[in-house]
């Protein structure tokens, strides 16, 4: 479903080390972004009904199930460029992204497109 780069298996390794040690990662998309749908992250303490659990070598992914569809073989990396890093997603469902990185379209979401913030 989701792979993580070597890079960012690293830093989440170094950021989930000053967490709760039941935190995972979840990751989802919303409608919104200047290409239609807007990628999200965020740690989350507890399970929701419908999520599907990725284990990747004790690091826990958490994907609801609307946005699972969006995410199915995705990637995550974790890229640090001087002018500010962090990570990203390689989603190969994505027909075009936004210069921004942070939005998407996958051709049937992008009546939902505003412009960037």
């Amino acid at each position: 479903m989701i792979t993580l780069t070597n890079q960012a298996e690293k830093e989440l390794r170094r950021i989930v080390a000053d967490q709760d040690q039941n935190v995972a990662l979840r990751v989802f998309v919303s409608p919104g972004g200047c290409s239609g749908m807007s990628y999200g992250m965020a740690f989350d303490e507890e399970q929701q009904e419908g999520d599907q659990i990725i284990d990747h070598d004790g690091i826990r992914i958490c994907v609801d199930e609307m946005s699972s569809m969006y995410l199915d073989g995705s990637e995550i990396d974790y890229v640090d460029q001087l002018m500010g890093g962090g990570f990203t997603i390689h989603n190969p469902k994505a027909v075009k992204s936004c210069a921004c990185g942070h939005s998407f379209d996958t051709g049937d979401d992008a009546a939902t497109a505003r412009s960037c913030s």
